[in-house]
């Protein structure tokens, strides 16, 4: 039976709404009875109108204040990696770098260090985490969020809420729920069956709630089965306040409300920033007509005062005696993103760096200076400080004590071609034909000379009129080429053509170039005809036109540099300007870098490639000749420290990936369901998650679903390490169980490599004859260690009766069916060499 055929039909919402009457509501924690006592009276003394004001922000941050009955604001900050809170704050890693740490103790760390820096700004409510699932590696947000595998978000989750709440600030999980995509965030319909729901997109938001008791919940933008996510009664209502037994605040996010009658009525409480739709205008009159009652406007305000008062932000004394920088903060920060970087490729052992064989390091690459610490959107972080990778490596490198007769140098380029590099050297056939026009559309009569090149020189005009190059470009050898055009202005317009097709300035380098590839690779010797119209603002301007082969997307400088250095170390990727809430990034990385990176590899044979980004990027233009390679994710204020400490060996790299990281986008089990598949214009568009619980590893992984022996490049849970580490042992507390009995995993780890390190220890579970298709298995524990060479060490992990059920529609519950299940161990999804199996009855 095909993939197909065994995936659930996509439920439409009222049959997702209808269903989900049956499960067992969660022991919701009880009740202070002192607090719900002064909740009593201060709500004798609001009136409605004063009710309805308190569910709408005041402000950007700011809930209203009632002095009159000693209510104050609620103040709020992003963000996952930083507060951001108008004062500069500490710059943490991404999130994702915190996932690909596997360790769920420095998760709560970070959380309690951002606590700490929220409470000592005035900050009660934190804006995070965000916990949505990866499903493509083109979100926008996915360096928010917490990977592919909703075991290992919910605990990296869960560890990062009880460090924030520890703190006396509320955290806030979000963005509830399936905000897997960022084009049209605030129109497309998330679209998937209640299974699929239940067991990959909403087990971290559940146990935020049941293990952390999160005080705050964050609605997305978008819809989810035709329904926004807040207004939508099922997830609200239904699922997080009945059946989770979720007592504190549902809050929207920013400007995502839309209706708000039906919003009030299905289960948000707090309208941010500003009550646009959930506004006394609004709400005054639907309770008037009995749209609205006064029951559900007093759950929304009793929540609100619940949280501030849980939290203590009514009488809350600002402290100004306690430093706003920490540094035991930057010193989470550091660890956060040394356990994050991982090790994906190191090819004859290149890492660690020898300080006393390296003279000469050359760091080249757009990332390497300025940092790059986070990426783009409420993500940002106004920091103190920052650790670019060139700072960092340069630090190191000339503070190491070195046996070596020759001095460290470290060098560095940007590697993108300087202007002059650029405009100079072309050779056009017979020059370039300049013709100033006095009109702006390039008519009637014009200014015409013939000029050698077009290199940046002032060129006055006038504003009312248009310029116009013409020319011809011979090939001196075949490749592929890009025609590359400098706007003198920001103001300045151009359009450039190519043997009369008009081609757009899709590609920007940071020095402000446009780089138009040619439509098609060039012959030797074949010719192609430019005209470059140019629109200017100004009375002078100053354009520049080249061509340039795509072996030169080099600079001259850094082509020196990487032929006479030791080693070279590449910083690449995205950043904060590429990498946003808002859009999709793409899959490939920016433009031009796969072709610079290619070129520096051909050039040095001990080159380390350092990419920056918040999930997979395509490599296939570079993978085959890169030696090594280390993924940085987005490694905050420290991350140049960190990567210092790793290329040296100071820090032995132990993160793990967090993403299955897919050769080609086209192998992504969501590649034909990521965008929609209707193409023609819709108001709301559908994203069917028709991939189902088949995602990621789940996909790659599992021999039943139809697939042409897909493996991913890297697969999940994969890290490399400097030492070695094998595993043994693997022990079972019983063979033969009840379903809701525990179960105890042991197993045995040793360091079989010369230096210490750190392993995780990875835990799946799998049913051999499921009676509806399952993943082969799916993890369900795991445990970090470190250990010295030689040591090894017996862990324990423990099981129960969810790490062995499925979601079943039929009986809207959690159901674990009788037969065998097989315990796997390893250290990665694609490295489970221990296997154990269990009898459930």
């Amino acid at each position: 039976m095909s993939l197909a055929a065994r995936r659930f039909s996509i439920l439409s919402a009222a049959l997702l709404l209808a269903s989900a009457t049956a499960p067992l509501l969660y022991a919701q924690q009880p009740l202070d009875p002192a607090r719900e006592r002064r909740i009593d009276e201060m709500m004798a003394k609001l009136t409605l109108t004063e009710k309805i004001a308190l569910i709408g922000g005041e402000s950007t941050w700011f809930t209203h204040p009632i002095p009159r009955v000693g209510l104050t604001s609620m103040r709020m900050s992003d963000g996952p990696a930083g507060l951001r809170s108008g004062i500069p704050a500490i710059a943490y890693p991404a999130p994702v770098t915190l996932a690909a740490s596997w360790d769920p103790v420095l998760a709560q760390e970070m959380g309690a260090s951002l606590g700490r820096d929220a409470r000592v700004r005035d900050v009660d409510t934190l804006l995070a985490p965000a916990v949505n699932i990866y499903r493509a590696p083109m979100d926008g947000r996915n360096f928010e969020y917490l990977g592919e595998d909703p075991w290992l978000a919910s605990r990296i989750a869960v560890g990062y809420i009880e460090g924030v709440q520890s703190q006396g600030v509320s955290a806030t999980v979000k963005h509830f729920a399936m905000n897997n995509q960022e084009f049209n965030r605030h129109n497309a319909s998330s679209d998937a069956d209640e299974r699929t729901m239940r067991e990959i997109y909403l087990p971290a938001f559940e146990y935020a709630v049941k293990d952390a008791h999160v005080g705050a919940i964050m609605n997305s933008y978008n819809l989810v089965n035709g329904i926004h996510a807040t207004q939508n009664g099922w997830l609200n209502n239904t699922l997080a306040k009945q059946e989770w037994g979720f007592d504190g605040v549902i809050m929207s996010d920013w400007i995502s409300v839309y209706d708000g009658v039906a919003a009030a009525n299905n289960g948000l409480d707090l309208e941010m920033p500003f009550a646009h739709y959930m506004s006394t205008e609004v709400l005054l009159s639907a309770v008037k007509s009995g749209q609205v009652s006064v029951a559900t406007i007093d759950d929304k305000v009793r929540r609100i005062l619940r949280l501030m008062l849980r939290f203590n932000m009514i009488d809350r004394k600002p402290d100004d005696s306690v430093s706003l920088f920490s540094e035991s903060g930057d010193a989470v920060a550091l660890k956060v993103a040394q356990e994050g970087i991982v090790l994906l490729k190191n090819e004859g052992h290149i890492l660690p760096l020898d300080v006393d064989r390296t003279c000469i390091l050359a760091v080249v690459g757009p990332n390497a200076s300025p940092a790059v610490m986070g990426g783009g959107g409420s993500a940002i972080v106004d920091t103190y400080k920052s650790v670019s990778i060139l700072q960092g490596v340069a630090d190191f490198f000339y503070s190491a004590p070195s046996t070596s007769a020759c001095p460290h140098r470290v060098l560095y380029d940007s590697g993108w071609p300087e202007r002059y590099d650029v405009f100079h050297p072309t050779h056009f056939d017979k020059g370039l034909t300049q013709q100033i026009f006095t009109t702006r559309d390039w008519t009637g009569h014009a200014e015409e000379i013939v000029r050698p090149d077009l290199n940046e020189d002032r060129i006055v005009t006038s504003k009312t009129g248009s310029i116009r190059w013409t020319t011809e470009f011979t090939a001196p050898s075949a490749g592929k080429y890009f025609v590359i055009v400098h706007d003198g202005r920001a103001a300045d317009r151009h359009n450039l053509s190519v043997d009369g097709q008009r081609l757009p300035p899709v590609t920007i380098s940071p020095n402000e170039l446009y780089y138009v590839p040619l439509p098609h690779p060039l012959a030797k010797g074949e010719t192609v005809h430019i005209q470059l119209d140019y629109l200017p603002n100004d009375n002078e301007v100053y354009p520049g036109l080249g061509v340039l082969s795509e072996n030169d997307i080099l600079s001259a400088r850094a082509r020196r540099l990487a032929s006479s250095a030791d080693a070279v170390v590449i910083a690449a990727g995205f950043d904060k300007i590429n990498e946003h809430e808002g859009m999709d990034r793409t899959f490939a990385l920016p433009p031009l870098q796969d072709t610079m990176i290619r070129n520096l590899e051909a050039l040095n044979p001990h080159t380390v490639l350092a990419i920056t980004a918040g999930g997979n990027v395509d490599m296939n233009p570079w993978i085959d000749r890169t030696p090594a390679l280390l993924y940085l994710w987005y490694p905050g204020e420290e991350g140049g420290v960190a990567l210092a400490d790793i290329l040296f060996g100071v820090q032995n790299p132990e993160g793990k990936l967090p993403d299955s990281f897919a050769k080609r986008w086209e192998e992504n089990p969501t590649f034909n369901s990521y965008y929609p598949q209707d193409k023609t214009p819709t108001s709301q568009p559908q994203i069917h998650y028709t991939e189902g619980v088949f995602l990621g590893y789940r996909y790659f992984d599992s021999p039943s679903v139809d697939k042409a022996n897909v493996q991913p490049r890297f697969p999940f849970g994969f890290g490399l390490s400097y030492t070695t580490f094998a595993f043994s042992g693997l022990h079972l507390s019983r063979t033969t169980m009840h379903a809701d009995d525990p179960l105890m995993v042991t197993l045995t780890v040793r360091n079989t490599g010369k230096v210490a390190g750190a392993e995780v220890a990875q835990v799946y579970v799998g049913e051999n004859n499921p009676a509806l298709p399952r993943p082969a298995y799916e993890l369900k524990a795991f445990l970090k260690v470190r250990m010295q060479p030689g040591e090894s060490r017996t862990l324990s992990l423990p099981l129960n009766r969810r790490s062995f059920a499925y979601w079943s529609e039929q009986d809207h519950n959690w159901k674990v069916d009788p037969g065998v299940f097989t315990i796997y161990a390893g250290d990665s999804s694609a490295s489970l060499p221990l296997h154990a199996e269990v009898t459930l009855q």
